[in-house]
């Protein structure tokens, strides 16, 4: 497929930027994830029954994790091709595998691939897999790299002081520094929740209670094996109830943290954009960009624009994911099945947001002269420290002293101040830490 014929822009105009994605939510890789699983239960199944002596031999334990290790597209367009008829896609790689139980001289025990399982202990352990390996490899390092240059620029601008907004007013100065520090130090919180949470699974057989394995072979500890295979093989952490699917609710509690930080970065694309109308920020320009088709003057803010688009599609999709999912009739229905192929969307889209996020803030131009220029332009933000002082001292209604001043003045300047403190019926030395405040140093902590 060209990616110009792409229905979703996700495999078309954006898959330069996804392309790793593929080795974790691809058809491809969902069929690789199922070989893998199925492989590794034969093993440790192999290891509890010691039906396979042949299975002692490490030597053999690895040249079937071969058949995952070194998986290709081949061996995926032969299990679709088994899944023509048996209209199954878990049945499929069971079969396969048979095929290659027979190759191997295991024809014996190809019986015991699958044994006692539904396919849901395959998919419901497959797909948090994917998303786990997808966590720690892809979106996690892309998150923790935008965290990452947020407080080298918080760093770098601790000390620019700014005139803060609130309500779109002018309002107590800060510094451009604290912030985009502001936005590191959120982050910072919601990954470290984001990272607290487990990626559960379910592996319980056609309804949960293991009751094909305990009918088989009763003298075993069916939930010890299936916790330790889950827990210890693979690296999650098995749900000891469930019905025919996992809960999901582990799986809903991170879609819905990434939803949070998510959020938090709309929160960022946007004030940025703000900046840069405020012409706090000017963008560096590559030779042979367009900034407009018709105004050739334009350097557009596209990344960021792009970055909150996406974001807000990957919003759009979690909030789906975490509130579908966990809804199932009785002890189950099918409506996961074909949601839970999407969860490569908005991870997707997430990571084109990133990109475009980390290209935006790297062409960032400060512009130190506007934000000298607004604060200049604004010194009845400093009416704040002047009330406070007074109150400190016990002069009488400071507030509705400055009120006045800042109200009845069409323009509050530097004079403004200065004649206002000068007439005041307060010490020198008092007057001369009010002389002192200016729209630039009455920033509070930098960072």
């Amino acid at each position: 497929m060209n990616t110009l014929n792409a229905i979703s822009p996700i495999d078309g105009r954006y898959r330069s930027k996804v392309d790793s994605l593929a080795a974790y939510f691809s058809e491809g890789a969902l069929i690789r994830y199922r070989v893998r699983v199925e492989i590794e239960y034969f093993i440790a199944l192999s290891a509890q029954l010691g039906f396979c002596v042949e299975m002692r031999d490490e030597s053999l334990q690895e040249r079937l994790r071969d058949i995952y290790r070194n998986f290709t597209d081949t061996d995926a367009e032969e299990i679709k091709e088994i899944e023509k008829t048996t209209n199954h896609d878990v049945k499929a790689v069971e079969y396969f595998l048979k095929r290659h139980f027979d190759a191997m001289g295991l024809s014996d025990y190809k019986e015991f691939i699958h044994f006692g399982l539904t396919s849901q202990d395959i998919n419901n352990t497959s797909v948090p897999l994917s998303i786990k390996e997808c966590h720690e490899q892809v979106l996690m390092p892309y998150y923790e790299q935008v965290v990452k240059i947020l407080e080298e620029r918080s760093e770098e601008w601790k000390d620019i002081p700014m005139l803060a907004h609130t309500h779109g007013q002018p309002a107590s100065p800060t510094t451009l520094g604290k912030e985009f520090e502001v936005f590191a130090y959120r982050l910072r919180r919601q990954i470290e929740m984001l990272r607290q949470i487990p990626f559960c699974a379910k592996f319980g057989g056609a309804t949960g209670n293991m009751n094909a394995h305990m009918v088989a072979y009763p003298q075993y500890d069916w939930r010890q094996f299936a916790n330790n295979f889950v827990n210890r093989h693979l690296g999650l952490e098995r749900l000891q109830y469930t019905t025919q699917i996992e809960n999901y609710d582990c799986m809903a509690a991170y879609f819905d943290a990434c939803k949070r930080i998510n959020v938090i970065l709309i929160d960022l694309c946007r004030d940025i954009w703000t900046y840069i109308s405020m012409n706090y920020f000017k963008q560096r320009i590559k030779a042979g960009e367009v900034g407009s088709s018709a105004m050739p003057h334009k350097v557009n803010p596209i990344d960021f624009e792009n970055a909150e688009g996406n974001l807000g599609l990957a919003n759009a999709i979690f909030e789906h994911l975490s509130h579908k999912l966990p809804v199932s009739r009785l002890q189950r229905d099918l409506t996961d099945s074909t949601v839970s192929r999407n969860i490569g969307v908005p991870i997707a889209h997430t990571i084109i947001s990133l990109a475009s996020l980390e290209k935006g803030m790297g062409k960032l131009l400060l512009n130190e002269q506007a934000l000298y220029d607004d604060l200049e332009n604004n010194w009845a933000v400093v009416a704040e420290a002047i009330q406070t002082i007074l109150r400190s001292v016990g002069y009488p209604n400071p507030y509705e002293a400055l009120k006045a001043l800042t109200r009845t003045n069409s323009k509050v300047t530097a004079e403004t101040i200065a004649t206002f403190v000068e007439g005041l019926e307060v010490s020198d030395e008092i007057k001369e830490r009010m002389k002192s405040i200016t729209p630039h140093n009455y920033v509070g902590y930098k960072k």
